[in-house]
């Protein structure tokens, strides 16, 4: 399977500019993301960067306040404004909901 062809099964990779997605491509692997997988811990160091096209991930954040130590909440998607701006850690837990495939 070509990746080039793939592409369009993720929303983000077609949408990026022709010279950023080309510096992507040679990076990029077809994964299978099993139920249950931790992609990222949070402020764990960011190793790989996936994204979905047919599985489903959960971000997993952890807040403090004075009355609750610490109540998670959950978002979907990937964390994506650390990676945009260029920051080399996740303020969140990653965990595949639905098992499927993604660019990793």
């Amino acid at each position: 399977m070509a990746i080039s062809l793939d592409l369009r099964r993720n929303q983000l990779l077609p949408a990026l500019p022709d010279a950023e997605r080309q510096r992507w491509l040679p990076q990029l692997e077809w994964v299978e993301l099993p139920r249950g997988h931790v992609l990222y811990e949070s402020s764990s160091t960011l190793s790989h960067v996936y994204f979905p096209t047919t599985a489903v991930v959960s971000l997993l954040y952890v807040m403090e306040t004075a009355s609750r130590p610490r109540s998670p909440s959950s978002a979907t998607g990937l964390r994506r404004i650390a990676l945009v701006v260029g920051g080399e850690s996740t303020p969140c837990r990653a965990v595949v909901q639905s098992a499927g495939q993604a660019f990793g």
